[in-house]
């Protein structure tokens, strides 16, 4: 994905704004996918160019896709991260902050291999795996909140 603000500010909200107007007439629902990659007691985040903070891994569902298929191609794109088993579907949330039409289907991943660290380009600033009690400042509350379900210290919310 092209950069889409340059460096590593949001996206302006218009901008936001007009794309999500945009999937409205193009797609009648979005879907999207997210994973908690866990090795031993870390979790792999990601950090964007256009969005701040740190974030779990995934995009939207294309077209054609399944959200396995759509898993497994975000996960190689952002982490170099290839699922050696099916992903363990964790819970789908309703995405009301984005838009009426979004959800997001979160899978737990824990077998996997990842070829090589995944290193920074014009969509990726950089990515990692960081113990869960000790995660990088900066990660979003959506990222906290989806961790501390899948770790057992919240129950599931229904949103995003």
């Amino acid at each position: 994905m092209a950069e889409l603000s340059g460096g590593s500010a949001p996206l302006n909200p218009l901008v936001r704004r007009l794309l999500h107007t945009y999937w409205r007439f193009a797609r009648g629902l979005t879907v999207g996918v997210r994973a908690v990659v866990l090795r031993n007691d870390e979790v792999f985040l990601v950090r964007h160019t256009y969005v701040r903070g740190w974030h779990l891994p995934g995009g939207g569902v294309e077209v054609g896709e399944t959200v396995y298929e759509a898993l497994a191609r975000e996960l190689a794109e952002e982490g170099n991260i290839v699922l050696n088993a099916r992903p363990v579907l964790h819970a789908i949330y309703f995405n009301r902050q984005v838009s009426r039409r979004d959800h997001v289907a979160l899978f737990v991943v824990r077998d996997f291999t990842q070829s090589s660290p995944r290193s920074g380009d014009r969509e990726i600033a950089e990515t990692g795996f960081f113990p869960l009690k000790a995660l990088p400042e900066g990660a979003t509350q959506a990222t906290l909140r989806r961790l501390a379900e899948v770790t057992g210290d919240a129950p599931v919310s229904p949103d995003w």
